[in-house]
């Protein structure tokens, strides 16, 4: 049972039955280690020490640990400020700002304009002609720039007499100073449009361009002097500041069935200080147009193909087992602030189950035989409703340990994944989320048994194993779907765990500390806790020992030992 506190003001622990024992899905946001996690004094107060982390998967009937507590004292901030608002506060709308935290009650579905149909990339010159664009800054990287999805573009733009200038220097998995150097091009020509082609890094960095170049100014830094790079990135890497500005229109083209760049407002970069991926989150940098042609991903190597595949696979799974959005705390004070990723809702789900269902069928057989059209067509559409379902869900563990993954190997110069003709050491995107997938939805199963048992019934309508799904109880689904997502993951030479790839146990510690800033998504993952009726009755008795653990940080310690089990597990399978 989740108790969900929607119109009133109530707090969801608050509503606990006492004398009951309950399964209570905790989103990672109401943790103490959480930026939401309040001081008695101040209830807007931030502990500073606290870092975002993950939740141990059970807890038993009255546990006394600082994470509990947390929980306990959080929902204690929030009756405090229930009772103010009922005896005579100022009553408040939706549209107002909220006293206490309180969870969502509302979601918002975005995703761009599509078209898709083979030769549909012929059209986007028509397509910038009708917008009467004045310039166009075309964005790619220098394989693809030889390749036929670009030589159709150009074509189209010249037969349409649409004025271009062309970048070809993206990075395959783009970093700061290369995300800098796309913006100072961008700027020396005043685009009034934009076309990206490419992969996901392509798109992104074309998106960061569009992010920066707004309707009506010359672009963002012409407008705003003093703004830097990291303005916009998500906190606590970033600034994370809002974008309140319109942007000017972007047309992507994908060539790989991969990320759904081309329906996301999302960008993803490697911040190289931290040796870790972050980027940008905000429905503003969505594409107008995504141009989704099967004929593009035909130059697509073996290796890139299953990569980005693996990326489609776990934005399905991960936004299939998200938080609900009615979880998700805090809600916002006005819609402008409501995040991109808002935590699975009905819409996403339609999209998030149909994009698992066509990866688990149709990646093998890319894989096997690259000449497969229906198969590769088939990812390419999985890949654009994954976008639509994870864009506005989110993703949570998976792609968040993903990050240091990438970002160490490449300033350790570790791995070079076969298949990538590149310059520099390189985990995959689709690579490094899949070497934590077993061991993260063991992790979660608990949380929502259901949920996963109807993923691993996925797997198994595909690559049937002979267990029966439905026999497997509820505390065995998490490694059932360990198992079968390992099995998919062999099938595909994708490599048996971190290990593979150069990292050992004497990495974790550096492996949560790079995943513990990527709050927006960790924030999404489920986790299951156990009260007991004595729940109210401890709330203020804990409080001034929860102040005292988390000023010393130990339950951003707790945190980091539960994570670095997960990628303890994750070292191989």
């Amino acid at each position: 049972m989740v108790t969900r506190a929607r119109v009133s003001p109530c707090p969801p622990l608050g509503l606990l039955p006492v004398a009951e024992r309950r399964a209570v899905l905790i989103p990672f946001s109401l943790l103490p280690h959480s930026p939401h996690a309040r001081c008695l004094d101040h209830p807007w107060r931030r502990v500073k020490s606290c870092k975002s982390s993950l939740l141990q998967r059970t807890h038993k009937t009255h546990c006394g640990c600082s994470i509990c507590s947390g929980v306990k004292n959080s929902a204690l901030d929030i009756l405090n400020a229930s009772k103010a608002i009922q005896s005579g506060g100022k009553a408040r709308t939706y549209a107002t700002p909220v006293e206490a935290p309180q969870t969502e009650y509302a979601f918002e579905v975005a995703a761009s304009n599509l078209r898709y149909g083979e030769g549909v990339t012929r059209e986007v010159g028509m397509d910038f002609a009708n917008q009467k664009a004045r310039k166009v800054g075309v964005f790619t990287d220098a394989t693809v720039s030889k390749l036929l999805p670009m030589k159709m573009a150009i074509e189209s733009l010249e037969a349409a007499n649409v004025p271009y200038e062309v970048y070809d220097k993206i990075r395959v998995e783009p970093n700061q100073n290369s995300w800098q150097a796309a913006v100072d091009f961008a700027k020396q020509h005043d685009f009034s449009h934009f076309l990206a082609v490419g992969g996901g890094s392509v798109i992104d960095t074309c998106l960061s361009q569009a992010r920066m170049c707004r309707v009506k100014v010359a672009n963002l830094f012409v407008c705003h002097p003093e703004a830097e790079l990291l303005d916009f990135v998500n906190a606590p890497v970033g600034k994370g500041k809002p974008i309140n500005k319109s942007l000017r229109p972007l047309i992507a083209v994908p060539t790989t069935a991969g990320t759904g760049s081309e329906t996301t407002g999302t960008a993803i970069f490697d911040y190289s200080p931290l040796s870790a991926k972050t980027g940008i989150a905000n429905r503003a940098l969505r594409p107008l147009l995504g141009i989704v042609d099967p004929l593009n991903t035909d130059s697509c190597p073996r290796a890139v193909h299953i990569s980005s595949g693996l990326d489609v696979l776990f934005h399905a799974l991960e936004s299939w087992t998200a938080i609900s959005y009615l979880d998700r705390l805090p809600r916002p004070s006005n819609p402008l602030l409501r995040p991109a990723y808002q935590g699975r809702n009905p819409v996403s789900d339609v999209f998030s189950e149909w994009a698992l269902r066509q990866t688990v069928k149709y990646l093998p057989r890319v894989a096997a035989d690259g000449s497969d059209k229906e198969a590769k067509s088939s990812m390419l559409l999985a890949s654009t409703f994954a976008g639509i379902g994870f864009g506005n869900a989110g993703v949570h563990l998976c792609h968040g340990i993903s990050y240091p993954i990438s970002g160490l190997n490449y300033s350790k110069g570790r791995y070079q994944h076969p298949g990538y003709e590149v310059d520099h050491p390189i985990v995959p995107h689709g690579i490094s989320v899949a070497l934590t997938g077993p061991a993260v939805f063991n992790f979660t199963a608990p949380s929502s048994p259901d949920r996963h048992r109807q993923a691993a019934e996925i797997f198994n309508e595909f690559q049937p194993d002979g267990i029966d799904t439905k026999r497997i109880k509820d505390e065995d689904v998490g490694m059932l779907l360990h198992d079968r997502i390992a099995r998919f993951l062999v099938g595909l030479d994708v490599p048996r765990g971190l290990n593979a790839v150069g990292y050992q146990s004497k990495d974790v510690h550096e492996l949560v500390l790079g995943t513990l800033p990527q709050r927006r998504v960790l924030d999404l993952a489920r986790t299951c806790l156990f009260h007991s009726g004595s729940i109210l009755q401890s709330l203020s008795q804990r409080l001034t020992d929860h102040l005292h653990f988390a000023t010393a940080g130990f339950t951003g310690n707790e945190g980091k030992e539960e994570l670095g089990r997960i990628i303890e597990q994750a070292m191989s399978f």
